[in-house]
């Protein structure tokens, strides 16, 4: 009775004959709802730009950033993880996703594994939670038993705590210091919580990042200037980085782009200010590797 409560569990009445309904009808229909989503996200923005603040705070004291989800809300958290590392060259440690049931969770249920309060606080505590950390608690129902005692315990070491949920006044929201309520109105598959709550909590997890990541340096104009060159395609995306960012040729970005030990943002420091290696290292320690801050 009290999930028949939540938004994320009621039927929507505008998708009841959905089994009757033709492909063309079905898609629609889940195209006019997906519509809902950025409107509800846009409403939810003074929260998240908080958030954005605890976030970019907690990298330039050296912290960390811990997403802590059950099912489609856990495997987001890991994706936004894992995807930090060769967009914006952070170490694997500097943003960890956990998912109740462990990394087996990712492509099976863990049975019970998100009704646990205390694997939550395990988690946390094998990762060596600190108060200089944050934890984004993530929940569509924003009941997640899993998710609650990651934050309570996060709460009792000291480390920020943001929660993000897809009902108003929801439970997780009570155990975190900012807390983001997206809501979207029921699936039109009743209690399917990976279509628009997901795409919510996808779109919020990608503001979080981004930005933060955007706050400390990590980007130059709109451009991914601590890329990690780790294949083919992204030693070309490289080379077309420094060639955008100082309208130089590719033979000049090729060059540049080598003497720099094909660090993207070193490089293009080097080519703006005809610096070498070491003075344009220097000055872009000095201010704390934003690359606007070193050429101007």
């Amino acid at each position: 009775m009290e999930l028949e409560k939540l938004t994320t569990e009621m039927r929507n009445p505008k998708s009841m004959a959905l089994d009757t309904l033709s492909i063309h009808d079905i898609l629609a229909l889940m195209n006019q709802e997906d519509q809902q989503v950025p409107q509800a996200v846009k409403k939810a923005l003074p929260q998240i730009e908080s958030a954005v603040d605890t976030i970019a705070a907690t990298f330039k004291r050296g912290g960390r950033l811990f997403y802590l989800g059950a099912g489609t809300s856990g495997r987001l958290g890991v994706l936004d993880a894992a995807e930090c590392v060769p967009t914006f060259g952070t170490a694997p440690s500097m943003v960890q996703g956990f998912i109740a049931g462990g990394m087996p969770a990712m492509t099976a249920a863990v049975e019970g594994a998100e009704d646990s309060a205390k694997l939550g606080q395990q988690d946390l505590r094998k990762a060596k939670l600190a108060a200089s950390d944050t934890v984004v608690g993530i929940a569509a129902s924003g009941r997640t038993p899993y998710v609650v005692g990651g934050l309570d315990y996060a709460q009792r070491v000291g480390a920020a705590t943001i929660s993000l949920a897809c009902n108003h006044r929801a439970t997780i929201s009570a155990h975190a210091q900012v807390a983001i309520e997206v809501e979207v109105g029921p699936e039109i598959l009743t209690g399917s919580t990976r279509l628009k709550a997901g795409t919510a909590q996808k779109l919020v997890l990608n503001m979080l990042s981004t930005v933060s990541m955007i706050s400390i340096g990590k980007v130059y104009q709109n451009l991914m200037v601590d890329v990690q060159p780790t294949n083919e395609k992204l030693v070309e995306r490289a080379k077309r980085i420094i060639m955008q960012a100082t309208d130089c040729s590719l033979a000049t970005a090729t060059t540049a782009f080598d003497a720099a030990g094909q660090d993207v943002k070193l490089a293009i420091v080097m080519v703006l200010t005809d610096m070498s290696r070491d003075e344009a290292a220097q000055r872009l320690n000095t201010v704390h590797g934003f690359v606007r801050k070193a050429v101007n």
